[in-house]
Parts: C-alpha cells; sequence; structure tokens
C-alpha cells in the first residue's frame, strides 16, 4: 500500500494573514456605518474594496489557498452534471405531488380506521 502523506502544519504567519483580514473585515463594516452620513454608493464601494483586499490577504495562506482550491474543484463537479431537462423536471415534481396526495390519503384512512377501533373498544361510538 503506497499512501502518500502530506503534513501541513498551520504556521504562525497562516494565522497573522488571516487575523489581518478578519480585521480589515471588521474595520470595513465598522467604517461602512461610522461614515453614514456619505452617500450609500461610496460605503458600498468602499466596503466591497476592503472585502476584497480582505479576501486576497486571506487568499494567501496556506487555509486560504486550501479553501479556494476547493471552490475551484466544487465548480468543476457541478460543471459535470447532467441537469434535467424542463419536462423532466415537471414529470419528476408530478410524480412526487401525486406520491404526496397518495401517502397522505392512505394515512388518513389508517388513522381513521384506528380511531373507529379505539371508539368501538372504548364504547365511545
Amino acid at each position: 500500500m503506497n499512501a502518500k502523506v502530506e503534513v501541513e502544519g498551520s504556521s504562525g504567519l497562516d494565522t497573522v494573514k488571516l487575523l489581518v483580514a478578519l480585521l480589515l473585515l471588521a474595520a470595513g463594516i465598522f467604517g461602512f456605518y461610522y461614515f453614514e452620513e456619505e452617500s450609500l454608493l461610496y460605503r458600498v464601494l468602499g466596503l466591497l474594496a476592503i472585502a476584497g483586499i480582505s479576501i486576497a490577504v486571506a487568499l494567501q495562506s496556506n487555509q486560504g489557498r486550501r479553501t479556494w482550491l476547493f471552490a475551484v474543484d466544487a465548480r468543476t463537479e457541478v460543471r459535470k452534471v447532467v441537469w434535467p431537462t424542463r419536462q423532466e423536471t415537471w414529470q419528476t415534481t408530478l410524480v412526487v405531488f401525486g406520491m404526496v396526495l397518495l401517502m397522505a390519503l392512505i394515512l388518513w384512512l389508517v388513522d381513521w380506521a384506528l380511531m373507529e377501533a379505539v371508539r368501538a373498544i372504548t364504547g365511545q361510538n
């Protein structure tokens, strides 16, 4: 058995990078509300810019690179999915709806029959 083992420890520098990214994001949110007398457009653009810088700093860490690679791999897998056509979706929806109604009817009949049996046994008829 040939197993490749990778040991990736979180270095102190990675922790500092993530902390700086978090502090930048917190400062951006604080600034968004602190400068409430400014135009909403400027505040949103500033917040987006700081969020972008924060993401860029976070992506420089080991954890950030792994998260980015995961997102890229997930996007690749989503592209491999064969999505149903509109007709297949409608047909499946109708089958599910029909089965739900059928099961609701069956459960209602069973509940009604059991209730009648309990009433007959206890003499509440």
